[in-house]
């Protein structure tokens, strides 16, 4: 075997932790082997990500967001702030697409993310929704790419409107401005005729407001169907404001529960040693997740340099009562996170693990990102994902032609069809195909699979 193909093996190795393979029932009656060693998840492609010609991070991406995948079309979109667009990659076979722009353009990257866009991406065909900075909020028709709507949630002069969510059935999103303080988020009507918005009412995540006091932004929110109401996570309730130092106990933080009809938050429910950012709804009204803070095993925020060993997590909980189901061990922090209903499982990133290269601000390499097990509520794999620290230019400050912020593998999304797992990676030499064809110089999109399970009628 060739040194680069040695090479390639151990960055794409894997984790898989011991199962069973006893038979099991998934929610349509089927019955299906349980996760084993012939499925775990590995690298099948990648789809590199071209530099636009409005790119302003050395040429290629390596600032990005949020992503998702329309599973009536199979097409999977990335905001990606380094080009200034959506990114599209073909979710059947794993083949980047093209880009699409906004009319005026998405702000693109600016030197922080707070003040950077695209952000936010979620589509119901033909209409896809994307966020930006200055509050901003898009209707993008993708049978022409053209712009048809433009809005603003009205935060602070210059601040992003970020993550969102949406109801298909009642035409309904819900646009989270996690850099404004207090965080606050907006309800905006949907023509689904037209692809038309109109602002709604503002929801804010205080306690003179809504009794919940966020003091460290708002994060992903997701749509239950069954209950009619948005969930969203909170990193942070009360304590000090922006978050806690290392060594310094965890603050709890919260999934709350929005009443979109009354625009009034009905439940706050505790989620401790977590600051909760990714979240996603499973089977059983169960909702996942993703934990943005690793704590050490006294319950205070890990310490890379201390003595106390971490102890990473993703939680389970349940959306009609809020009882924490269970706490999965293993993952590290990360930021979006995805049940994907083909093979059951929840995928987390692991952009903050505590096994990635340290110290972050400067070191760049190999970071795991997990697979959960819905039905077990079990760790059953970890894969490698990537960070790249970021490059500044004369005095520290990040211009010149080289120069370009970190790139964290933080955004996660799943093709529910034929199981692709989409993880977004920054400019990197390290990741190339399993055939030799495609690298990831300018960025791209890994694409794993896993066998399918063996199924019975």
């Amino acid at each position: 075997m060739s040194s680069k193909l040695l090479a390639l093996g151990a960055l794409v190795g894997f984790l898989v932790l011991p199962l069973g393979t006893a038979p099991r029932a998934d929610d349509h009656g089927q019955t299906k082997g349980e996760a084993g060693a012939d499925r775990a998840l590995r690298l099948k492609t990648l789809a590199p990500v071209p530099a636009s010609k409005t790119n302003n991070t050395a040429g290629a991406m390596y600032s990005f967001d949020i992503s998702f995948v329309d599973q009536k079309t199979e097409t999977y979109y990335l905001a990606d702030r380094s080009n200034a667009a959506v990114d599209v990659v073909d979710a059947d076979t794993g083949t980047f697409t093209k880009q699409i722009a906004a009319v005026p353009p998405f702000k693109g990257f600016s030197g922080s993310n707070a003040t950077s866009g695209p952000n936010g991406v979620v589509a119901a065909f033909p209409w896809l929704f994307v966020t930006d900075a200055n509050s901003r909020v898009v209707t993008i028709d993708v049978r022409n790419d053209k712009t048809v709507s433009d809005v603003s949630t009205g935060g602070a002069a210059g601040l992003r409107a970020d993550e969102l969510a949406y109801d298909p059935d009642h035409g309904t999103l819900l646009v989270i401005n996690n850099a404004d303080v207090p965080p606050f988020g907006t309800l905006i009507s949907v023509d689904k005729t037209t692809g038309k918005l109109t602002v709604g009412k503002r929801i804010t995540f205080d306690t003179a407001h809504t009794n919940v006091n966020a003091q460290n932004g708002a994060e992903q929110p997701v749509w239950d169907p069954d209950l009619n109401r948005f969930f969203l996570s909170i990193p942070q309730i009360g304590g000090t404001a922006g978050g806690v130092s290392v060594g310094q106990p965890i603050p709890d933080g919260a999934v709350i529960k929005i009443n979109p009809f009354s625009a009034t938050v009905e439940a706050s429910y505790a989620v401790p040693l977590c600051g909760p950012a990714g979240l996603t709804l499973g089977p059983h009204q169960d909702l996942f997740i993703g934990c943005n803070e690793v704590s050490d095993t006294k319950g205070n925020l890990w310490d890379p340099n201390g003595t106390v060993a971490a102890d990473p997590r993703d939680v389970i909980l349940d959306a009609k009562t809020g009882k924490i189901d269970a706490t999965v061990f293993g993952v590290g922090a990360g930021d979006e996170v995805w049940f994907n209903s083909g093979d059951g499982n929840y995928y987390g990133t692991g952009s903050g693990s505590p096994e990635r290269p340290l110290p972050a601000a400067t070191a760049k390499g190999s970071t795991p990102a997990g697979v959960v097990d819905a039905k077990d509520q079990k760790l059953l794999q970890l894969f490698p994902t990537y960070n790249v620290p970021p490059l500044m230019g004369i005095g520290g400050i990040q211009t010149g032609p080289n120069a370009h912020p970190a790139g964290t593998s933080h955004s996660i999304a799943a093709n529910s069809r034929n199981n692709l797992i989409f993880v977004p990676l920054p400019a990197n030499n390290a990741f190339l195909s399993p055939d030799g064809k495609k690298d990831c110089l300018t960025g791209c999109v890994a694409v794993f699979a896993h066998a399918d399970e063996d199924a019975t009628e």
